[in-house]
């Protein structure tokens, strides 16, 4: 039986081969943002006191609608003034009700470190996102193989953007490990059943070599857990639908950040 996860993939690679059809990489290449000078996400959650990075999310598969009415200019300027390390952008259409102009939007509003949160299975969307302002991407594991890893973050590194790799067990961490990498991210949520335990973060954080930035993703909505992360040497931490369920997502995440600070 097909997960999500291969539902999702298998309309990406239409969706990337059309995409591709209409903007050729020389156009991308262009792009006005092309050339800016990146801003490092691995270094702000290394010298960072709270390591968040804060998700602007319209909606998911398994929670349906989380936010719909809140504009990403106004979420972006929010979370820096809440002093987030960074922001990810999701920019899936059909899943997650997201766009490369959420990107841009989020580029033209804030300083932030942005991570373009998608499912990428083609160098294209490397380009891309380097075209639209991002300054890290997103590789999971669960959706490439070692050498397709290997050859999307040796051509990030070469665009000067950050890399967080994505795993969801030891198998997937296994084969992921290279120094093409900044961030190694954990994902408490298991693809098949979408069942959440900070558990796998902190059974596999002992597995992560110290070379690379610790990042735990997904169930992460209270400072306890938090808390509950950083003796196993995490820095970072992805915290989606938290912030974007409330009216504001800026000022939820400065409560937050405020309250892990005291």
């Amino acid at each position: 039986m097909k997960n999500i996860l291969d539902n999702i993939v298998a309309d990406k690679r239409k969706e990337v081969d059309l995409r591709q059809s209409i903007i050729p990489v020389k156009q991308l290449e262009a792009s006005v943002l092309f050339d800016r000078e990146t801003y490092s996400l691995s270094h702000a959650l290394k010298n960072s006191t709270s390591g968040i990075i804060a998700e602007h999310k319209r909606r998911s598969p398994s929670k349906s609608v989380i936010n719909q009415s809140l504009n990403v200019q106004d979420v972006a300027k929010g979370y820096e003034s809440a002093g987030v390390c960074g922001m990810s952008v999701l920019t899936d259409g059909k899943y997650f009700g997201g766009s490369l102009d959420d990107l841009l939007l989020a580029r033209a509003s804030s300083q932030l470190p942005l991570l373009r949160k998608e499912f990428i299975i083609n160098p294209y969307q490397i380009i891309e996102a380097k075209a639209y302002g991002a300054d890290v991407i997103l590789l999971i594991a669960a959706i490439l193989s070692r050498d397709e890893i290997k050859a999307f973050s040796e051509l990030a590194k070469s665009l000067e953007l950050d890399v967080l790799l994505e795993v969801h067990n030891d198998e997937e961490l296994q084969k992921s490990v290279m120094p093409s990498l900044d961030m190694l991210g954990v994902n408490n949520r298991n693809l098949k059943t979408f069942e959440v335990s900070l558990e796998t973060s902190k059974q596999l954080s002992e597995q992560i070599p110290n070379d690379f930035v610790k990042v735990s993703e997904s169930g992460i909505s209270s400072v306890n857990a938090i808390k509950e992360l950083r003796p196993y040497g995490y820095k970072g931490f992805l915290i989606g639908e938290n912030f974007m369920k409330t009216d504001n997502p800026g000022i939820s995440a400065k409560k937050f950040i405020n309250e892990l600070n005291e």
